[in-house]
């Protein structure tokens, strides 16, 4: 009896080895190009990896981080990633030039961006003081860099007038503004909430965490990070599409069902760093900024295409339809499945 026991332990251990092998094999493979995955903007995409959400769609998520969203996109047009993890205006930005990106859910309902000055740079007051200066943004042609030229220009400058400096998002972009290497720079938390701690009289210029502030700045609410990529990649895997969005609905809704602390435990360790009290207050910080719904708002995509027209002469003159910038209709699926 004990023999036939002990074989048929080693059978149903067999059986589970190959049922978990061939579960495997089944799952999707997707690529997810992140712009800068340190970022809390983007923390929702790496959440759902540490949740365990993308193998529960069935899929073996492989997360590539970039120093920037620009980087990000490249590594979409150009084949060796599948998706993009970044900020939405991208779509825009390429629906001018041709090319057809669509958005589909979208995690942040603001951009959650901040436009601060090095503690060096003492004789910068406002933001017509940028004029000539070096401004640090994630990579030229990120989302951080449109955001810089939108202000310049909002406020009656030359969009060009400042000179843009890559300095990435994380530690890098912390040290470019303390030691000066840049005079101001578009950042984002954990990084803005470091500084704001490490000095006192940390000058912000414009802060777009909260939705007071998106509004007071751009009018109305301004979609930040999602998931999006090539509209013929989308056409061509449809079921793929469908469970990311479902791996990121599930991560949000888990996000506003739990704490900042029990986010924070979740997230990998490199991530948080060893100063936990700061990287728990920058997303204390963050936490308005995540989308409940996963929905694109048709007057957030509008106000995109607005702030764009003004600062870059070529996105006014190309006659976007908006409507092919973004989709709801997988969050929509989602939805009617849960």
């Amino acid at each position: 009896m004990r023999h036939f026991t002990r074989r048929a332990v080693a059978a149903l251990g067999a059986l589970a080895l190959l049922t978990g092998a061939a579960a495997a094999q089944t799952k999707t493979k997707v690529s997810i190009a992140v712009g800068g995955a340190g970022c809390l903007c983007y923390l929702p995409t790496v959440l759902a990896k540490q949740l365990g959400e993308y193998d529960k769609a069935g899929l073996d998520v492989e997360l590539i981080n970039f120093k920037g969203g620009s980087q990000a996109l490249q590594a979409v047009i150009g084949g060796s990633a599948d998706v993009v993890s970044g900020y939405y205006d991208h779509c825009v930005n390429l629906a001018a030039k041709g090319q057809s990106l669509q958005a589909f859910v979208i995690y942040d309902r603001y951009p959650g961006m901040v436009l601060a000055v090095s503690p060096e740079a003492k004789d910068i007051k406002s933001l017509k003081d940028l004029a000539g200066k070096a401004v640090g943004v994630s990579a030229p042609g990120s989302s951080t860099d449109f955001f810089l030229k939108y202000l310049l220009s909002k406020n009656g400058m030359d969009p060009t007038s400042a000179s843009v400096v890559g300095i990435g998002l994380d530690a890098t972009a912390v040290a470019a503004m303390e030691h000066g290497k840049v005079q101001a720079a578009v950042m984002l938390d954990p990084a803005v909430t470091l500084l704001q701690s490490k000095f006192k009289d940390f000058k912000i210029l414009a802060d777009v965490r909260t939705q007071k502030d998106t509004l007071n700045i751009f009018g109305g609410e301004y979609p930040g990070g999602a998931l999006y990529t090539r509209a013929d990649w989308i056409a061509k895997n449809e079921p793929t599409v469908q469970k990311l969005t479902n791996a990121i609905l599930a991560t949000l809704k888990w996000i506003h069902s739990h704490t900042p602390e029990e986010i924070m435990a979740k997230m990998p360790d490199d991530f948080v760093g060893a100063d936990k009290a700061l990287y728990l207050a920058a997303l204390k910080n963050t936490m308005p900024m995540y989308s409940e719904t996963g929905k694109m708002d048709p007057k957030g995509a509008q106000a995109v295409l607005a702030v764009f027209s003004q600062s870059v002469p070529e996105i006014a003159k190309a006659n976007i339809d908006l409507s092919k910038t973004y989709t709801n209709k997988y969050v929509e699926a989602a939805a009617k499945g849960m």
